[in-house]
């Protein structure tokens, strides 16, 4: 079993950024970053999937960019270019497995993080 936790949200000025960080206990090729705001589902923003691709959703492609460092076990997320749609719990999560067909089984979530984003 995967557990993250993740670190790093605040508040912040539309325009500013914030970088997330999520330490993985163990090693997953397949991570990502989701988010929820109040009265909304979960949405998933960006991910790692199996063989180190990318995607991202949409709503954040060119602010927001997904690193890892696999020799500390941590997952990044640099938020540029903040929006006050921003505001949301922000999520790490892993799947029990990972593979070219995507992810599958239970997925593992953490705690979460607040960002919240002012005018």
């Amino acid at each position: 079993q995967v557990q993250l936790v993740e670190s790093g949200g605040g508040s912040v000025q539309a325009g500013g950024s914030l970088r997330l960080s999520c330490a993985v206990s163990g090693y997953s090729a397949c991570l990502g970053w989701f988010r929820q705001a109040p009265g909304k589902e979960r949405e998933e923003i960006t991910r790692f999937d199996f063989g180190d691709k990318i995607t991202y959703a949409e709503s954040v492609k060119g602010r927001f960019t997904i690193s890892r460092d696999n020799a500390k076990n941590t997952l990044y997320l640099q938020m540029d270019s903040l929006k006050l749609e921003d505001t949301a719990t922000y999520y790490c999560a892993a799947p029990q497995f990972c593979s070219i067909t995507g992810w599958t089984g239970t997925t593992y979530w953490g705690q979460g993080t607040q960002v919240t984003v002012s005018s």
